[in-house]
């Protein structure tokens, strides 16, 4: 594989900022309530053990992992399991926590399945609001950076399973 062409998006610095203005309006929000963050598998991964970090109130971490399935450009909406939860959130203040919206229909999908299972609230943090390809009105209660259009990676996003491990976020240009 070549080597991508990248442009600096957003740096180490800027994403530990906002990570940290979003652990203060959560741990605002649930000054006395026992959060559970329920991260989506795998590009959320790093986000997640950040987000923890900056939270002040009690919680505790879940994850899980889906596939939607549909072209490799656009998502159906129809979605699969592949690791459930393992904690049960009924009657809990639950969190997803996704690193990027982008269609919405996955987010939208795994949204509702969690709903119907009861818990006491239900909200979603995202770390890039990816706006110009939005197709259902799913809305995140917590982001940390809008973005109009674009395939970024680093900070868990990958391209093709690779270079999640950058500590910024990069554009990549020419694709």
């Amino acid at each position: 594989m070549s080597e991508l062409d990248l442009k600096l998006l957003y740096s180490q610095e800027e994403i530990a900022r906002q990570v940290k203005r979003l652990g203060d309006e959560i741990s605002n929000d649930y000054p006395d309530s026992e959060i559970l963050l329920v991260g989506v598998l795998k590009g959320s991964f790093l986000f997640v053990a950040d987000l923890a970090r900056a939270i002040r109130s009690p919680l505790i971490v879940d994850f899980v992992r889906i596939a939607s399935y549909g072209s490799d450009t656009q998502s159906s909406g129809i979605v699969e399991i592949r690791k459930d939860l393992e904690l049960p959130i009924k009657d809990r203040d639950v969190i997803i926590v996704e690193d990027i919206v982008d269609s919405g229909h996955t987010l939208e999908s795994l949204y509702n399945l969690l709903l119907r299972r009861g818990p006491r609230s239900l909200k979603i943090c995202t770390l890039i609001d990816k706006t110009a390809r939005r197709e259902v009105s799913i809305r995140s209660d917590y982001v940390g950076f809008s973005l109009d259009d674009g395939f970024i990676i680093g900070y868990g996003l990958d391209y093709a399973e690779r270079y999640r491990n950058l500590p910024d976020i990069h554009l990549v240009q020419g694709r």
